[in-house]
Parts: C-alpha cells; sequence; structure tokens
C-alpha cells in the first residue's frame, strides 16, 4: 500500500478500530451528543477498502445516536459472494461497496431490501444502476478503471507509451502490463468488460494474445498495483497496471505526476449502498445511507478512497483537479448483458487463463 496516500486496500484491522474510536467519541459531552444509554450499533458490510475519517463516523452518531461497527469482507467481489450466501440473514445491517459490474448479480440474489433515500441530492441519480432505478442501490461514488502507466519507466526506457488496448498485445510492451483476476477482483472484473466491450465477440481471442504477450494476473488490486506495478510498494517490475484513473493525483511530486492514463481503456464503475435484507437494525441502515450522501462525507471520498463523490458541486482537492483523468466518455457494458452473461464470461476467462 502506498501510504503516502493511496488509500484502496486499507486493511481490516485498521478498519475496524474506527467503530471503537467512533463510540468513545460519541461519549463526550455535548448538546447534541445522544445520550450513551441510548447508543445503539449498526453494522456496515464492506470491502477491505472502505475508509472514513474517525470524525465523521463520531459526527454520525453525535447525530443519530448510532455507532458504525465495521465488518470488512475483502474485495468487492468476495464481498458480493459473501453477501449472496448470508441473503435474508447477513451478517450486518448495510452494506456499501458492489459495484455496477456486481450489483444486477446481488439484486438478482435478494441481498438487499428495498429502501430510497428521501432526500437525493442533485447528481446522484445520474448513476442509478440499471434496472434499480435507486430502489434497492444508492449512488455513493464513482470512479473509472483504466490502464495507467509509469511516465518515469517509459521515459527512463525511451519507450512510447501505450494509446490502448492493441498496444498491450505488441512486442514493444511483452512482459510489462500487470492485471487483475476478473474472477476475484473488481477492477480485474472491470478491465475484463472493458475488453467486451472494445473488441465483442473478438475478446477472447485478445486475451489469447495479452496472455502471449506476458501479461501477468495477479490475485487483486493489492497485488497487482503494490506487488506488480513499477510505482507500486517499491519491488514492481511492471510499468503498466490496471488500476483507476485517480492514480496520477496520488502520484504528485514537485508539481508533477509520475502516472499516467491511457485514456481509451476506461471503464466506468459506481459503488452503491443498501440495507441488507433481513437487517436487525433497518432504521440504523436507512439512516447511515442518508449519511452518505450528505456534503460531510462526500467531500472526503476523494482523500480517503479514491474516488470521486456523485453528488453535484462538491469540491475536489486541488491535486485532483489537475490531475486526476476524469473521462467524459467510458467503455461499458450495459447492466443487463453483465447480468445475463456474468457467469459465463467469468467461467470463459478462467478457462483462458488457466490453460494459457
Amino acid at each position: 500500500m502506498r501510504l503516502f496516500t493511496h488509500t484502496r486496500p486499507i486493511l481490516t484491522t485498521a478498519v475496524l478500530g474506527l467503530a471503537t474510536t467512533a463510540l468513545a467519541a460519541c461519549g463526550s459531552s455535548s448538546p447534541t451528543t445522544v445520550p450513551p444509554a441510548k447508543i445503539k450499533s449498526v453494522v456496515l458490510v464492506t470491502h477491505d477498502s472502505w475508509v472514513m475519517p474517525k470524525a465523521v463516523l463520531a459526527d454520525f452518531t453525535k447525530k443519530t445516536g448510532y455507532v458504525v461497527t465495521v465488518r470488512a469482507s475483502g474485495d468487492a467481489g468476495l464481498l458480493t459472494n459473501k453477501l449472496i450466501l448470508s441473503a435474508g440473514n447477513p451478517d450486518g445491517d448495510v452494506s456499501f461497496g458492489v459495484d455496477n459490474t456486481l450489483g444486477s448479480r446481488a439484486l438478482s440474489n435478494n441481498v438487499f431490501a428495498a429502501y430510497t433515500p428521501s432526500s437525493i441530492p442533485a447528481g446522484v441519480a445520474a448513476y442509478n444502476l440499471a434496472g434499480d432505478n435507486g430502489s434497492h442501490l444508492t449512488p455513493v461514488d464513482h470512479s473509472a478503471v483504466c490502464v495507467d502507466v509509469d511516465l518515469d519507466w517509459f521515459k527512463a526506457h525511451k519507450l512510447a507509451v501505450p494509446t490502448g488496448l492493441d498496444d498491450l498485445i505488441k512486442p514493444a510492451y511483452k512482459n510489462l502490463l500487470v492485471t487483475e483476476s476478473a474472477a476475484a477482483s473488481s477492477p480485474g472484473t472491470a478491465f475484463l468488460l472493458a475488453t467486451i466491450a472494445a473488441k465483442g465477440t473478438g475478446w477472447q481471442d485478445y486475451w489469447k494474445a495479452l496472455l502471449a504477450n506476458g501479461t501477468q494476473v495477479a490475485a487483486d488490486w493489492t497485488a497487482a498495483y503494490e506487488g506488480g506495478f513499477t510505482q507500486g510498494g517499491g519491488k514492481g517490475t511492471r510499468p503498466i497496471v490496471v488500476s483507476y484513473n485517480s492514480d496520477p493525483a496520488a502520484a504528485v511530486s514537485n508539481g508533477q505526476t509520475s502516472i499516467g492514463v491511457v485514456k481509451s481503456t476506461c471503464f466506468g464503475q459506481v459503488e452503491y449502498a443498501g440495507v441488507l435484507a433481513g437487517a436487525k437494525n433497518a432504521p440504523g441502515a436507512q439512516a447511515f445511507i442518508d449519511f452518505l450522501l450528505t456534503p460531510e462525507v462526500q467531500k472526503e471520498l476523494p482523500g480517503s478512497m479514491y474516488v470521486f463523490p456523485v453528488v453535484d458541486g462538491v469540491a475536489l482537492p486541488s491535486d485532483w483537479t489537475k490531475f486526476a483523468y476524469q473521462p467524459t466518455q467510458t467503455l461499458t457494458v450495459p447492466a443487463a448483458d453483465i447480468a445475463a452473461n456474468r457467469d459465463q464470461w467469468l467461467q470463459t476467462w478462467n478457462d483462458i487463463v488457466s490453460t494459457h
């Protein structure tokens, strides 16, 4: 993990500490503080990248009387699998982190109860999951999964930066790309869908060419970025990685960034929150979803989780305004097509990778 700025793969133990701190904070005297005897827990089931400042969660407790207990459940893919396995008898009250590549699968397995916040800020509805339209899943943040490059490495090696997916299968870029497993990682799934959007029925041949050109498939984002990418944890050997459009803002030094985005490769990603069907504390879950759309939370999203707010008008950090890439168009696959074909696509992808 790049501790200097990048915070996607936060350790579970650190996250779990937030609930304890929030509980302690809520005990402080204040005219608006809910009496300790009335404080109840609302259990958030989320992915390992969930991060929110202690002060923000403590303020939620003061305003609502609910302490957030966080249960991290791996990557978004693992999170969704766990939610499906426990559908109707959940391990918590509310979930954050199911994205647009997995949302239809969660909905078809009755993971979420119906809930729409009574007040939806401007901009949020534009990110509703097609087919749900905000009736179960509330958009919280958005980003894009893109092919990123180490600009310093390409400059040092006097090699042109790739400009699209087709460059990645050329001999000049052999053994330079590391990506995540499409079967176990949400950015990996997003990249697979990007190739399906771009190549259509030829995506299987494209993946065979990628693998023949030395593409490395890592278990998850942490393994790919921190372990494989030359701008990651310090021991990586590959200057091309599948990651996020915000990464250039995380690599700014002396007014310059060392990470670039291959703009034509980006796949849009939206993360949602929803009340879990069978939740013991549904009112607390609803209050937490409402809280996620407040300016207090939305303005923290870039710095805490390296994603963009969904509410219009939320100011971004200055480095984000200058360096984070915000695509006006992304590669897309209709939600209905994802729902209908996801399992077969993943099985085919797994067969291609495992037999390479």
